[in-house]
This record gives structure tokens, C-alpha cells and sequence, in this order.
């Protein structure tokens, strides 16, 4: 076998009791997730901004930039409900570079997943007791959810992995929303039979047990846009986009249907300045359908300190490493537009 076994890591439990969550801050968390799953159910009418970079490369600029933005959620606290994205582990289309701080804590130094198994869950844990903010990941490893599973708000599943069963039936497990977002190929009935999934209930193996699910009625759809035959990248937040999921929705069972908009990947072409338009076109036809506007959750925003990316070389301060992001300046005054808007 071609591999090289490095060392046994420690299990969930075991990283859990070495930094465990205080009683204050599982109550914020709870109580978020109390508030979050409000929206998600349609029993509170404000929108969800998933917001942040597009990969937590470094825990100081990751912590300044989320302590910016809860200054600004308490301006916009009646209209605005913000996830900020603590995004540790990075997927890449063809496997190569820089895969996140759970790969790699330093990402100017080698891969060292021990250490970055903590380094995510105290990251997690510092943002929550220095912003009163518990935040969303993306589950690129189903089998590593339960080393973040109390302190998180919200999970995504990305275009990639979408369409694998054990993402699928882990997500049927967790009682957070958990957003499926739609392949790269743009066929939408593959993250319906994803969100179908993760709402029923199973039994599967998980991390060698033999577990049984009870289903998560807040799993739901994330459009991101797709790639074309032609490698060309094609939006799929417009008007007709919305009522055709609408549609989708409609011809099934699944409970509390919603959609989040992902404004950046496919959806802008990977022109991160084009965030704020396609926000606005969404909102607009929220305005002009009640169909929309119910389906419609909220956005996820891909958004640092600096915009635009670098090198890892380079070493800007809050500038993204992966994804080119919205800056800080222009974030701002997107959130309270947003909160004009609505």
C-alpha cells in the first residue's frame, strides 16, 4: 500500500476534553443555533449572511476580521443574522497547494495534521469567546465533524463532495443546517437527492461505529453556479434560476425548503467585486416573487480585510490566500445596503 502512516490522532472526545467548552459559551452556541434554525423554519424573517474568507488562514487577521463584523451585526441586528466563515479546511480541484489550516496550521510550513486538528478547534473556540460569534465550516471530512460539532452554527458540503454517501449520511446526523451546495456541473437534482438524503434517516458506519441517523430537516440547497462543457463558469442566481428550485421544492416532501446564494465561485465568475451586484439582483427578486422570497435564506460571502488574493509568499496581513475576496471596505457598506435593501 502506497502510504505512510505518520502517527494515530487522537479521537474527538480526547481533543474535546484537552480544550473543552465552558458552560457560557455552549449556551451561546445553543442559543444561536436556536436562532439560526428560527430562520431556517421561516419563524424569523431575517436573512443569513455566511460571511468571511474564503479560507481561515491565519488566527490574528481570521479574528480582527470577524471582531469588524460584530460591531457591524449589532447596527443591523433586526434585519441581518451573520455566520461568520471559519472555513479550516480547503478543497482544491486538483488536490494541489494549500489545503487549510487543518493541513496546515502555518501555511509556510509543512502539513502537520495533529497540530491543526487543534489549532481549528481553538479558533473556533477563541472567536466564540472574543465575538459572542459561533461560526460555519465547511465538512470536506465528515469523519472530523465531531471535533467542531459543539461549537459550530452552520455546515456546508461543497460542489465536490455533494454527490458522496458518507457526506450525505453524516449530514443526516447533525442538527445544524447544513447547506448542499449544487456539483460543478450544475444539474440541481443532484443536491435535491443530497438534501433528500441528509433529511432521512439512516444507519451507516462512522469513524468504525455502527450509528443510526434521525435525519436533519434543515439541510437545504446552496446554489454556486457551474461550469459549462467549455470550462466556462455559468451563474444560476437569476430570477428563473430561484422559481425553477422553487419548482423543485415543490415537487417533493422535504421540510422548511430554503436556499442560500453563494455570490462568489461560479456565480461571479470568480470576480469577487461582482458580490454585491448579484446580492442585490437576488434581493430584488425576492421583492418581485413571494415565492423567491420565502425560498430565499440568505447569502454566502466571500470577504476578508484586504481584497483580491496573493501568494502565500507575499504575507499581506488579511489578505486571502485561495479565493480573491471582497474587502473590507466594500463588505461594510454591502451589509448595511443589504440592511437597507430589506
Amino acid at each position: 500500500m502506497n502510504l505512510e502512516f505518520e502517527r494515530k490522532l487522537p479521537i474527538p472526545m480526547e481533543v474535546k476534553e484537552e480544550f473543552p467548552l465552558s458552560k457560557r459559551l455552549s449556551d451561546i452556541v445553543d442559543r444561536r443555533n436556536i436562532e439560526i434554525a428560527n430562520i431556517f423554519k421561516g419563524r424569523d424573517d431575517r436573512i443569513v449572511l455566511i460571511i468571511g474568507p474564503c479560507s481561515a488562514d491565519n488566527e490574528d487577521s481570521v479574528l480582527d476580521y470577524i471582531t469588524r463584523l460584530a460591531n457591524v451585526q449589532e447596527k443591523v441586528k433586526d434585519k441581518i443574522y451573520m455566520i461568520p466563515r471559519i472555513y479550516t479546511n480547503k478543497p482544491r480541484t486538483t488536490g494541489d497547494g494549500y489545503k487549510g489550516m487543518l493541513h496546515q496550521p502555518d501555511p509556510n510550513k509543512k502539513p502537520d495534521v495533529y497540530n491543526g486538528l487543534i489549532a481549528i478547534r481553538k479558533l473556533h473556540m477563541r472567536a466564540l469567546e472574543e465575538t459572542g460569534f459561533s461560526c460555519a465550516d465547511e465538512m470536506l471530512y465528515p469523519e472530523n465533524h465531531r471535533y467542531l460539532n459543539d461549537v459550530l452554527a452552520y455546515v456546508a458540503v461543497g460542489a465536490r463532495s455533494v454527490e458522496d454517501q458518507q457526506h450525505r449520511l453524516t449530514a443526516s446526523g447533525i442538527d445544524l443546517p447544513v447547506g448542499m451546495k449544487n456539483p460543478t456541473s450544475g444539474d440541481i437534482s443532484v443536491m435535491m437527492n443530497a438534501i433528500t438524503a441528509a433529511q432521512h434517516k439512516h444507519s451507516f458506519i462512522y469513524r468504525g461505529w455502527a450509528v443510526h441517523s434521525q435525519g436533519n430537516p434543515l439541510a437545504h440547497a446552496i446554489l454556486r453556479g457551474y461550469v459549462n462543457k467549455h470550462g466556462q463558469s455559468m451563474p444560476n442566481y437569476h430570477y428563473e434560476d430561484l422559481l425553477n428550485l422553487a419548482e423543485s421544492y415543490s415537487n417533493t416532501e422535504l421540510s422548511n425548503p430554503a436556499v442560500i446564494i453563494d455570490t462568489n465561485h461560479s456565480n461571479s465568475g470568480k470576480k469577487y467585486y461582482e458580490q454585491p451586484r448579484i446580492v442585490k439582483e437576488v434581493l430584488h427578486s425576492c421583492k418581485y416573487s413571494s415565492d423567491i422570497k420565502k425560498l430565499v435564506k440568505g447569502f454566502m460571502i466571500e470577504s476578508y480585510i484586504e481584497e483580491g488574493s496573493q501568494r502565500i509568499e507575499e504575507g499581506i496581513y488579511g489578505k486571502s490566500i485561495t479565493d480573491a475576496c471582497l474587502g473590507w471596505k466594500d463588505t461594510e457598506r454591502l451589509i448595511y445596503d443589504i440592511a437597507e435593501i430589506l
